[in-house]
């Protein structure tokens, strides 16, 4: 029995998505537009968390999956391809954050926790939040997606983005104090 893959109004079945995937080891154009075409949204989605201004979204994005179609033999039809391919993504993202984010802070603070209040958290959209989030100056953005979004330790984006683990505690630090005003500025739990 194979799997389908939609997106949008794209499908693509497991047989002929291992058939695109040889073909763009081959180097064929086609094989690679619809692999791009097939994967663009998620990939996009992915990007623009972290980077929501579509010019730097789609170089991000573009760069991913170059490396993507360079590396493609690397990929051993063992496991996901789309959890191959967010690796990728992720590692341009990386890369273009720690080149192109002025991360180098020696503040290092201890992290503290504060929390919206229960009543606004609990009536807050998601939609909102995100919003709220893309809002956040860029460095602490990102950092702040890796800690909460993407379930990273503090040691890991140290390394990935090429600060200290005090700053990186820090971003985060900060990144929910801002939210914690910017939900109880906007009054976003009186929303129904």
């Amino acid at each position: 029995m194979s799997v389908a893959l939609a997106y949008n109004n794209v499908s693509v079945k497991t047989d002929e998505l291992q058939e695109l995937i040889e073909g763009c080891i081959r180097n064929e154009r086609s094989a690679q537009a619809k692999i791009y075409h097939l994967f663009y949204p998620r990939m996009m989605s992915m990007v623009k968390r972290y980077f929501p201004e579509q010019v730097n979204a789609e170089e991000i994005l573009n760069n991913g999956f170059l490396r993507a179609f360079q590396k493609m033999s690397t990929f051993s039809f063992k496991g996901s391809f789309e959890g191959w391919l967010r690796r990728i993504i992720f590692h341009a993202i990386a890369d273009y954050a720690s080149s192109n984010i002025k991360y180098k802070q020696s503040i290092v603070l201890a992290e503290k926790d504060e929390f919206v209040h229960k009543d606004h958290a609990n009536q807050l959209y998601y939609n909102d939040l995100l919003k709220l989030i893309q809002e956040l100056p860029e460095a602490t953005r990102v950092v702040f997606n890796m800690f909460v979004l993407d379930d990273m330790p503090h040691k890991h984006i140290a390394k990935t983005l090429g600060i200290s683990e005090g700053t990186s505690k820090w971003h985060v630090s900060e990144a929910r104090r801002m939210l914690k005003e910017k939900v109880e500025q906007q009054n976003l739990h009186l929303k129904k």
